[in-house]
């Protein structure tokens, strides 16, 4: 288990930060101050969405395109990442917000 100050913890924060400056919005999925957090930002191609369970487990992002047609949301989804918090927000920083 991940504490408050460990380095992990520290990076995944930073990284939280950043995803912010990137134009996502975050919010409890859960009440409490250690409920999922669930951020998602929309784009004119893409909509991208993170949920963060706990820091070293239970992560997962992914993005997926807009369509007006009627089809299955999973064949919309372009890229998928799971792992720790500071693994998902890594790999999602790299998405660019416009393809």
């Amino acid at each position: 288990m991940e504490t408050a100050d460990s380095p992990e913890v520290v990076i995944a924060k930073r990284l939280l930060d950043h995803a912010r400056r990137g134009g996502f919005t975050f919010q409890r999925a859960a009440p409490g101050a250690d409920g999922p957090l669930v951020g998602h930002r929309v784009g004119h191609d893409w909509v991208d969405l993170i949920h963060i369970e706990g820091f070293s487990h239970s992560c997962f992002a992914w993005r997926r395109r807009t369509s007006s047609l009627i089809v299955s949301a999973e064949a919309l989804v372009h890229r998928r990442v799971q792992g720790s918090a500071r693994d998902v927000l890594h790999e999602v920083l790299t998405w660019e917000p416009r393809p």
